[in-house]
């Protein structure tokens, strides 16, 4: 819902390194902006690895960036498409190439939604630094 970005534009000039981000919270818009494929959504669900991979490729192509992140996930308080509560999948794109993965986080809504952060954060600078 935004939150990776608030905390990246946080810092102290990150406005020369930050381009923008895109909130794609329901499954239409992670389609229809960020270019995921609809059949992929159909059978895999919007929380699945491979969606945040094409939503990092698409939000990095739409903004002009060098480096895409995407986090789809499930903070609750109901599961969603067969996936549990806490189920967070993360992506990262670079010129170089990309990560994905699913992690479980646990804790109420607020927890699950900061945990994802951290981790797309420390995801993003793992790629960078790599």
């Amino acid at each position: 819902g935004g939150l990776a970005v608030s905390a990246l534009i946080d810092i102290p000039g990150a406005s020369a390194v930050v381009r923008g981000g895109v909130v794609a919270y329901a499954t239409d818009v992670k389609r229809s902006v960020l270019g995921v494929d609809a059949d992929l959504l159909a059978s895999a669900g919007a929380v699945d690895p491979a969606v945040a991979h094409q939503m990092a490729a698409g939000v990095r192509a739409l903004l002009g960036a060098d480096v895409g992140v995407a986090t789809t996930g499930v903070a609750g308080p109901e599961p969603q498409d067969g996936k549990p509560v806490g189920t967070v999948c993360i992506a990262v794109v670079t010129p170089e190439g990309a990560s994905s993965g699913t992690s479980v986080f646990t804790g109420d809504r607020d927890a699950i939604r900061r945990a994802s952060v951290e981790a797309a954060l420390a995801a993003c600078l793992q790629s960078v630094a790599s």
